[in-house]
């Protein structure tokens, strides 16, 4: 298709079709939840062991290493979108509230 428009218009439809006949299964087949709940629970965990598995990799390396101070800002950049996420997995894990605030939002796309 040449037309943005009407292609954007059909990826919309095929993805809202996908998406009501993924929760007519779901309705259908109560065990579904329970498997996709321990598939979510899994990929959280696994993220979070990756990630400090890399940081106990890659921060011993560090030792004697001299940054520019553009460097340095960086990290720290880098750093407080890793606590806001961190934050974020906590909050939804806490209260099932999964909607990203504006602020956040923001500072996870790096902005």
């Amino acid at each position: 298709m040449t037309d943005t428009t009407a292609r954007h218009s059909v990826n919309r439809a095929q993805a809202d079709q996908a998406r009501q006949g993924g929760e007519l299964v779901r309705q259908r087949t109560p065990a579904l939840q329970h498997i996709e709940h321990t598939s979510e629970f899994l990929d959280l965990v696994g993220a979070c062991a990756q990630f400090v598995a890399s940081a106990g990799r890659i921060v011993p390396g560090l030792r004697g290493q001299n940054y520019t101070e553009d460097e340095k800002a960086t990290v720290q950049r880098n750093l407080a979108r890793v606590r806001a996420a961190a934050d974020w997995i906590e909050g939804a894990v806490a209260t099932g509230q999964v909607t990203q605030e504006e602020g956040l939002a923001r500072l996870l796309a790096g902005e």
